[in-house]
């Protein structure tokens, strides 16, 4: 089985919330790692992803950071919810 990884930068604008992070997470830059499989047996290229990560600082430990596995539907939510807030 042939597994790919993607890296991508997302930004957030407000501390943010994501629903299987149990703390509140600084606005700012952050690296989103997508793992996808290829599916077998197909007559064209085709990917499925099978995990999703999201680069954090750790807590409590200064200047170094954590990789945690989170849903793409709340990523997604967490992104909608911050281009919605005000910036008050």
């Amino acid at each position: 089985m042939t597994i790919r990884s993607r890296r991508e930068t997302v930004t957030f604008r407000h501390p943010f919330r994501i629903r299987s992070i149990e703390r509140l997470l600084p606005a700012g830059a952050y690296e989103v790692i997508t793992d996808e499989e290829a599916i077998e047996g197909l007559t064209f290229s085709a990917y499925r992803r099978i995990a999703t990560m999201i680069v954090v600082p750790a807590e409590g430990a200064h200047n170094s950071m954590e990789v945690l596995s989170i849903g793409s539907v709340d990523l997604a939510n967490a992104q909608a919810a911050d281009a919605s807030a005000s910036d008050d």
